[in-house]
């Protein structure tokens, strides 16, 4: 097993290991391997879920406790 971390090329659609990585803004990564950087996507809605419920959570942490409106 490699150790070669692979990124996303946002300009050219494809998967590609560090060592061709371009500018950090054209690449998304790093991904342990070459699919985890060809299905992105999947793991981008499935962070951005965990933190639209986490920011969810924090913005309703407060409002049992009878909060203090200072």
């Amino acid at each position: 097993m490699s150790d070669e971390q692979w990124y996303w090329d946002l300009e050219r659609l494809i998967a590609i290991p560090a060592s061709e990585r371009g500018p950090a803004s054209n690449t998304l990564g790093p991904y342990e391997t070459k699919v985890d950087a060809e299905n992105w996507r999947s793991t981008v809605e499935t962070r951005n879920e965990e933190w639209d419920d986490a920011d969810e959570e924090w913005e309703n942490d407060g409002e049992s406790d009878g909060g203090d409106d200072d």
